[in-house]
């Protein structure tokens, strides 16, 4: 029914290129070695052949594949740039496309899913889409009551490629650590691999639609499209025009950069305290920079002259009912404060420090002190120089950074609240922000600000021989409610 190569033996034959070819280009590289070529000339002549088939692999297969893709494009900017500049182009293209279902296809599918008279529930239908991607594509349309919106349909046999293609990535996982230097692979394809029945269920994904678009209606900087219509496997969406954030990494001004860079980080913080759900999906395809509202034409909260964030996708969400987890603010702060034996001592009640390891605290707070560098600073910017010295020094098996990174452990809890960081610093990178992070962590990040100190409270006698000291401790008692109530008010203005 689609072109999207489905049958198990065709994919796994398209993904068995990748060990083929790997392990031709390693005897290629023990060849030049051999000939006389330095390890590190040759490990980055490997990086570039592989990139090279990886990115057209996955670009052609979609699914499972193609998904794998953009989680790994976002982690671009911590190439070496002679291994990332030629294949930007094609890093661009797994986040914002792939080959289309045919327009045959296109009809079935909505046939099925909305009726046979699918047409009338639209005034126009363009048969072209505006985006495919790795499990499904968008068109655009005219809904009947006038409203533009997005018609997003998932490929037939999108879950059974998606399952088979991760199989199959993670037998493969270890030869593409070269790759990307420091970064798991493994961990990585597991993880999209338990998602996958979430990814699928458009049930799902407009329901956290709708909290995003409920909590952020009148928000000044964020932009949720509402949902018009949700059913099996078609999602109907308002449209948002605006800029893919792909290209506003690779032609936007540096004014765009940098307002894309902080409303990405805003966001990334504060929709969990909003919503109780993280947006799980952060590379540049799912987000637009919006043009600013016109002078005179600015809506009710909508700020005149600033650019906005639209934001898409919500088929990835991680439920954290109670916003981010305290220990992730906690931690930060203490760090940030050179407190190492209480930042250790968090970790290791978190799990992040088995029981079963002893580190040294002020190591562990070496560790730590320059990847959150961006925190300790009251405006940061973001490079692709930057995050490659922190991949080299993590990557490095010489570093005590590498040595020390192995002994740590992450909490299955974790696991895509570490992702989507790790991510959203990755697109921060690629867009060269410069970014005030840490207004974004004192407003939405629990636990960053220090809770602030109780009041003592005395007792005081009340005696009907003395009205005159009943009068003063009645004073006493309202001037300290009124301070606590100021002081509750400032904690909650600052987001603590």
């Amino acid at each position: 029914m689609s072109d999207l190569p489905r049958k198990a033996v065709t994919r796994t034959a398209k993904l068995a290129t990748l060990p083929l070819g790997f392990a031709g280009r390693a005897t290629w590289g023990l060849g030049k070695r051999i000939g006389g070529k330095s390890a590190e000339i040759v490990t980055r002549e490997l990086q570039q052949r592989t990139a090279d088939q990886l990115f057209k692999v996955l670009g052609e297969l979609k699914g499972g594949a193609m998904k794998f893709g953009q989680a790994l494009s976002v982690f671009e900017s911590a190439l070496p740039e002679e291994i990332a500049g030629p294949y930007r182009a094609a890093l661009t293209k797994l986040q914002e496309a792939a080959p289309p279902m045919p327009t045959r296809t296109v009809h079935a599918v909505l046939a099925e899913r909305l009726g046979e008279e699918w047409r009338d529930l639209f005034l126009e239908f363009e048969e072209k889409p505006s985006a495919a991607a790795s499990i499904g594509q968008v068109h655009r349309a005219v809904w009947h009551d006038g409203r533009q919106v997005a018609v997003k349909l998932q490929y037939p046999g999108a879950g059974e490629a998606l399952l088979s293609d991760l199989t199959q990535l993670s037998r493969f996982a270890v030869l593409l650590g070269p790759l990307i230097p420091g970064m798991d692979i493994k961990p990585l394809i597991a993880e999209l691999r338990d998602r996958v029945s979430e990814e699928l269920d458009y049930a799902l994904e407009a329901e956290a639609q709708r909290a995003h678009a409920a909590e952020f209606a009148d928000d000044p900087d964020v932009v949720v499209p509402e949902v018009v219509h949700q059913g099996e496997q078609v999602l109907v969406s308002e449209w948002i025009d605006g800029v893919p954030l792909s290209e506003v990494i690779a032609d936007g001004t540096p004014e765009q950069q940098d307002r894309a860079g902080q409303l990405l980080a805003r966001f990334l913080f504060s929709g969990p305290a909003r919503t109780g759900l993280l947006h799980a999906d952060p590379h540049p395809g799912n987000f637009r920079l919006l043009p600013p509202v016109e002078s005179g034409e600015a809506p009710s909260g909508k700020r005149e002259g600033a650019y906005r964030l639209g934001v898409l996708d919500f088929g990835t969400v991680d439920r954290l009912p109670g916003g981010l987890p305290d220990i992730i603010g906690e931690a930060l702060r203490l760090a940030l404060a050179g407190d190492a034996e209480a930042v250790y001592d968090r970790l290791r009640e978190e799990g992040f420090v088995k029981e079963s390891i002893a580190l040294d605290p002020d190591a562990v707070l070496e560790y730590l002190l320059p990847i959150i560098e961006p925190a300790a600073v009251e405006e940061f910017a973001f490079t692709r120089s930057w995050i490659r010295t922190q991949a080299a020094r993590i990557a490095d098996p010489r570093s005590p950074a590498h040595q020390l990174g192995k002994q740590l452990n992450l909490p299955p809890s974790y696991l895509l609240i570490h992702r989507v960081t790790l991510s959203t610093i990755g697109v921060l990178c690629q867009l060269d922000a410069a970014v005030r992070l840490r207004d974004e962590l004192e407003e939405w990040l629990p636990g960053f600000l220090p809770e602030p100190e109780a009041t003592e409270t005395t007792d005081a006698t009340d005696t009907a021989e003395d009205a005159e000291s009943r009068d003063a401790v009645d004073e006493v008692k309202t001037a300290g409610a009124t301070g606590a109530t100021g002081a509750a008010g400032a904690v909650v203005d600052a987001g603590a």
